[in-house]
């Protein structure tokens, strides 16, 4: 595949070295000349310093050959001209633009982004994306991560292996047996800096991550398993009134979730506007790290602080600080990967990483075959995928035994005709079938493959 990235910040860096890494020919396009050195010393991409909006600029980059353009730059504005020219001059195919702003994003403007206004086929907005990956992550107390497939019917969670965890040291083979019922299968164990696929054979021990594929109905009792029966978080201070956290707080509130929330903004005027958007919040004015001020959210009694300000070094902080006040549990948004090895000896419960939610979002359209949903595991070591099983997909009508399955990559469930299938040996997917994969980053196009269209279905 032949894909233009306009934008060579975070997150564009980070497409351009996952799509590079699987040999996809890629061209990124900055203003930065710094930003796009590092694209051709680190990556075997090619690097252009221009506008990504400039036609001269985009026909240097290939774009006459191109069959995605991915525009992620800082301003919405270059993105949403980018994808006009690329559609108007280039007749790019799949055109994908970031919009941060939400005055674009609101519902009576929908036909802005349509074939004959401004012809954008994907619009990501982080600030939503991330914003309901804070929701998720609250609706599940004990999980690290926590991503929704099929519908919402099958959750991958991420769970931390404690001391005092009633599965570690116990083949998961043997768990099977004792809970033939529990519509779960592990599929990933990070253990240390490193991630494998495990097997039967293999046991958890203390210290590790776990990551499950597990009928939605049956996330608590998995969690449950595990040792970790946090309860539900009624009380939540959000430190951070930015789009966020005014999303976060705003949709608790449309949703008539039952927790009472606080926000604490150290701006003032923005402190003043968020307060007249929410209806049932005690906005505070001030900073997350002052005690006093924490104290006065009752940061004693909460279950839960949620740190979404722009600055890690503060969310890390006021995590940890919020913690030792009393407060059950904490979830940070983080950027800066240094921070994110921190979060453990600190005691922070989990993070989020803006760059791999956005970048997962991205993955999802470039993913070649029936792919419906992706979700980055640490940083691109591994990735969650659910794809549609078609007539022609050469996994279809064979026993997963006889399949010739690479090791770095299992199959953690089966969703068909709106039920969960938990995969086994004798198990034979059908088409229509969705399936939900952990696959490791050198799996991946092994994963395109098994779900993609063979040539007789034309």
């Amino acid at each position: 595949m032949r894909v233009v990235i306009c934008g060579a910040g975070q997150v564009g860096y980070g497409i351009a070295e996952r799509l590079a890494s699987e040999r996809n020919d890629v061209s990124v396009i900055d203003t930065s000349p710094t930003l796009v050195q590092a694209i051709r010393d680190n990556l075997d991409a090619r690097g252009f310093v221009g506008h990504g909006a400039h036609p001269d600029v985009l026909a240097e980059a290939g774009a006459e050959q191109a069959d995605m353009i991915i525009a992620v730059t800082l301003h919405d504005e270059v993105n949403m001209v980018a994808c006009q020219v690329a559609h108007s001059l280039f007749n790019i195919p799949t055109k994908l633009a970031r919009i941060r702003a939400q005055s674009y994003l609101q519902s009576h403007w929908q036909d802005l982004f349509s074939t004959d206004n401004m012809p954008i086929d994907v619009i990501i907005s982080p600030e939503i994306e991330v914003g309901e990956m804070v929701l998720r992550r609250i609706a599940l107390p004990g999980a690290m991560d926590a991503v929704r497939f099929a519908d919402n019917s099958i959750a991958m969670i991420a769970i931390e292996c404690r001391e005092d965890c009633p599965v570690v040291n116990t083949p998961l083979g043997q768990l099977t047996d004792l809970f033939p019922d529990l519509n779960a299968t592990v599929v990933g164990i990070l253990r240390g800096n490193g991630l494998f696929i495990p097997s039967s054979a293999d046991q958890m021990v203390a210290g590790d991550v776990a990551y499950a594929v597990v009928e939605r109905a049956q996330v608590k009792r998995t969690l449950g398993l595990f040792g970790h029966v946090e309860p539900e978080a009624t009380r939540i201070v959000i430190v951070g009134g930015g789009n966020i956290g005014l999303y976060v707080a705003g949709e608790m509130e449309r949703r008539n979730l039952r927790a009472k929330l606080r926000v604490i903004e150290a701006n003032r005027d923005r402190a003043v506007t968020i307060a007249d958007q929410l209806k049932r919040t005690i906005v505070l004015h001030g900073s997350g790290l002052d005690q006093n001020l924490l104290r006065e959210a009752d940061i004693e009694e909460s279950d839960l602080i949620v740190s979404l300000t722009n600055d890690d070094k503060v969310n890390v902080l006021a995590s940890v600080m919020g913690k030792r006040l009393g407060c059950h549990g904490n979830l940070a948004l983080l950027n800066d990967a240094d921070f994110q090895g921190l979060t453990r000896p600190l005691e922070i419960d989990a993070f989020i990483n803006p760059k791999s939610v956005t970048i997962s979002r991205v993955l999802q359209h470039v993913r070649r075959g029936r792919i419906r949903a992706v979700h980055s595991i640490q940083n691109g070591l591994a990735e969650a995928i659910e794809a549609e099983a078609l007539e022609t997909s050469p996994i279809v009508g064979v026993p997963l035994r006889e399949l010739d399955l690479p090791e770095n990559l299992r199959i953690g469930s089966i969703y068909r005709n709106g039920t969960y299938v938990k995969p086994t040996g004798s198990t034979k997917i059908r088409a229509k079938d969705r399936v939900v994969i952990f696959a490791k980053s050198g799996a991946v196009r092994r994963v395109e493959q098994m779900f993609r269209v063979s040539l007789e279905f034309f």
